[in-house]
């Protein structure tokens, strides 16, 4: 059996004098409908679902794009310093450098509001034939708002009063060590809210769920899925999944989606 191959990573930069970012890009070339990876939060392009998604490309011959924040993987910048609109502003410049023709843009965790917030950017700027398209979306444990629906409103007014008179609180984390949550990222997270009206995407969607997710709960996911107004959508409760869906079985459904989607 022919070893799965790593593609090698390209840089971009994105921002200008002291806000500029290195970027991680790791492209592999290949038919469409493309593959286009948006991670979640604190994590990075070489966790098992990117990577997945990354051999299942290559061994269709299919394009696949991965990439890693600022302040996350290979990317330069401080984690703190990241909020969601910068990310975005990140999300849409690989977008733009890596992909073309139609693409299934597939978002874990965060990786799920990026994703939707990046539908909105494509579809309010519009583009000429040549223009990369959404042919659909898979997100998986999607959090759309979490900085205000699943941190803030959650926070103890203790944490509250720490963030705004520190600027910072740092979260404990099973899955490593603590990480900051700043008062820029709260800030910020506001301006990109999609739950509060519909949420128009323009192409299919398909979400899976985990029913033990204790950072986003499914209640989430249904949330979402009534704000999506196209007839094609289809939300998968996992019962006995978690947050991370990254057990084998997880990993199936995830490339079924993506290939139910093209």
């Amino acid at each position: 059996m022919t070893k799965p191959s790593e593609p090698a990573s390209d840089f971009i930069t994105v921002g200008e004098g002291a806000a500029a970012r290195r970027i991680a890009v790791r492209p592999r070339p290949g038919t469409s409908p493309g593959l286009f990876w948006l991670g979640g939060f604190n994590s990075d392009m070489t966790g098992t679902k990117a990577t997945a998604l990354d051999q299942w490309a290559e061994a269709r011959g299919r394009a696949c794009v991965r990439f890693d924040y600022s302040g996350h993987g290979e990317s330069s910048g401080s984690f703190a310093d990241g909020t969601i609109g910068r990310w975005l502003e990140e999300s849409l410049a690989v977008f733009d450098a890596y992909a073309r023709g139609p693409q299934i843009v597939v978002g874990s965790s965060m990786g799920g509001w990026m994703a939707l917030l990046l539908a909105r950017a494509l579809r309010r700027r519009g583009g000429g034939e040549s223009a990369a398209k959404l042919a659909g979306l898979v997100l998986i444990a999607p959090a759309p708002d979490f900085t205000e629906a699943l941190m803030w409103k959650g926070f103890s007014p203790e944490i509250r009063v720490e963030i705004e008179t520190k600027g910072v609180w740092h979260r404990p984390s099973e899955y490593g060590e603590p990480y900051p949550i700043t008062k820029a990222l709260i800030e910020d997270g506001r301006n990109h809210l999609v739950l509060g009206g519909m949420i128009e995407v323009g192409c299919p969607v398909r979400i899976l769920q985990g029913k033990q997710d204790e950072d986003v709960p499914w209640r989430h996911a249904f949330e979402l899925a009534e704000r999506l107004p196209t007839d094609d959508v289809v939300l998968t409760m996992i019962q006995d999944g978690d947050h991370r869906l990254s057990r084998p079985q997880d990993i199936a459904r995830m490339l079924a989606a993506v290939e139910e989607l093209g």
